[in-house]
């Protein structure tokens, strides 16, 4: 007699059926490192070099980050990562009144060069590649590391790492804009014309899906607007006048690793297949420029309060679809960032997670483990199809910033993230130490706290550093940049020059803020 199943249907996050058994069907016969490099970008894979182990860190002040960043490259990070604070974000210097209450808080607070001096003290940013989650002032902020490079005396030919300056997931899911989309896709792709002349292995955009699920979308969601949002970014480069074969190169991806194992693996499977696939249409004949290249991160939205030492577990399973998936670089979450920013013991673990599965586990010991499985492969189809069925839809829209516009990305999103909440109410999705398996317990007693006192701190050594420049001199290449603003000329060479004579981040951005306006969504 067969037994009964747990549930009348079994489902992944993104609502594709899991069927009980899977047999053979057509596996994709090409290699890896060849198109559309469903199997990897490379043909050795992680037998050559494993992936980046970049842990994601700043917070408080430079001085405090800058100490976190040497603890862990002492204990074997290979990349560094920095959080910005949401000032920094946002383009306020810590001492506008909109930045009270927020220094420090959600990363690192960065006002000007001094900072970024501070931030990298004892690090040659030659030898280190370093990843800037930042958006609406990555232009300021890569600008404030270009400069930094060039008094250590690097070759800026040399210097590596990538920017996230993904704005229409900001749009879409995340919030911290500054400028309308259209001024918003003219700085874009004025790095990307800068940086593929003056830093040429610099990424200049990290298409980011990770803050789209942590929205609350589903995996196919994920995929398939982080992959709209590429292509616009494609084409708002194309219209430049730019070369696709040439700027693709720099361009990467920066995704989300959940808990349903499987699911995430189709998903990035099918993310370089689809992204392959959308180069070639739109003219790319290098096969380096129809490359999908992503950094992951664990999922920050799937960590608990309750029972904290659960999201070690989670993290490593999550970890373990990014590397069987095949990503270039990876993050893992400390297992308290549910409740506070991460201690040193645990961005330690998080940082071991990655080295056993590197060291121990042997899933980086041949490249692409899964390939062949029938569900898996199975999966990366129906992931892929699920996906393209939304991009059709963005495109008859008119793309993303179109979709964005009329409200259609969030409004999906929030309705996914409706229902995945509601699941976990009613009992449909357990999560465990949250809704079963619960227990009494004592909140953790060694949390990570950044003091309130740190935005005098910061305004302090504001003033001290207009104290010092060249004031005059500052005022006549903010005036320069505000006709720049104006006129159809890259904007990177003289926002570079502000920063480097130590013009501020809330300078420097509202100097664009007033040619520009501001988006009130």
């Amino acid at each position: 007699m067969e037994e009964k199943e747990r549930k009348a249907q079994f489902l992944t996050d993104s609502n594709i059926e899991i069927k009980r058994v899977y047999s053979k069907i057509d596996v994709p016969s090409e290699e890896p490192g060849e198109y559309p490099f469903t199997r990897g970008v490379q043909p050795t894979m992680y037998r050559s070099k494993f992936w980046t182990m970049r842990q994601y860190a700043g917070f408080s002040t430079a001085e405090e980050s800058n100490r976190r960043y040497h603890y862990l490259l002492n204990n074997g990070t290979t990349g560094l990562s920095v959080a910005f604070d949401l000032p920094t974000q946002i383009g306020y210097d810590s001492s506008h009144e909109f930045a009270d209450g927020e220094v420090g808080k959600a990363g690192v607070a960065i006002d000007s060069l001094r900072d970024m001096e501070i931030l990298f003290d004892g690090i040659k940013l030659e030898n280190i590649t370093t990843s800037m989650t930042i958006n609406s002032t990555a232009s300021i902020l890569l600008s404030m590391y270009i400069a930094l490079a060039k008094k250590q005396g690097a070759d800026l030919k040399k210097i590596s790492g990538t920017i996230q300056n993904d704005i229409l997931k900001e749009y879409a899911a995340r919030g911290t804009y500054i400028y309308p989309p259209k001024p918003s896709m003219r700085i874009i792709t004025d790095i990307f014309e800068y940086c593929s002349k003056e830093v040429p292995k610099w990424n200049t955009i990290s298409i980011s899906g990770y803050h789209i699920r942590e929205a609350g979308s589903t995996a196919v969601q994920e995929l398939a607007f982080t992959l709209a949002n590429g292509k616009a970014y494609l084409k708002a480069a194309i219209d430049k006048g730019l070369d696709i074969n040439v700027f693709a190169k720099r361009l990467s991806f920066f995704f989300n690793a959940h808990n349903n194992m499987f699911e995430e693996v189709a998903k990035f499977r099918a993310a370089r297949r689809m992204w392959a696939k959308i180069t070639k249409e739109l003219g790319a004949t290098d096969p380096r420029a129809q490359m999908l290249r992503f950094h992951t991160q664990t999922g920050g939205s799937t960590l608990t309060a309750q029972q904290p030492h659960n999201n070690i577990i989670r993290v490593t399973t999550q970890a373990l679809s990014a590397v069987l998936g095949g990503t270039q670089s990876l993050h893992t979450n400390g297992f308290d960032e549910a409740i506070a920013l991460p201690t040193e013991e645990a961005a330690r673990i998080a940082l071991r997670t990655q080295q056993i599965i590197a060291y121990e586990s042997g899933a980086a010991d041949t490249v692409d483990p899964l390939a062949g499985s029938y569900f898996v492969e199975a999966l990366t189809n129906e992931v892929e199809a699920a996906a393209w069925e939304y991009i059709k839809k963005i495109d008859a829209m008119g793309g993303s910033v179109s979709a964005i516009e009329q409200g259609y990305m969030q409004n999906e999103i929030a309705a996914s993230s409706y229902k995945y909440q509601r699941d976990i109410q009613i009992g449909e999705k357990i999560i465990v130490g949250v809704n079963k398996f619960t227990i009494e317990e004592e909140p953790l007693k060694d949390i990570f706290t950044v003091d309130d006192s740190i935005r005098e701190k910061q305004i302090q050594k504001i003033n001290q550093v207009k104290s010092e420049r060249d004031n005059e001199k500052v005022l006549v290449l903010l005036q320069k940049l505000e006709v720049t603003a104006k006129e159809d000329q890259n904007l990177m060479p003289v926002i570079l020059e502000a920063a480097e004579n130590y013009a501020t981040l809330g300078e420097i951005a509202d100097v664009m803020r007033n040619v520009f306006g501001e988006y009130n969504g």
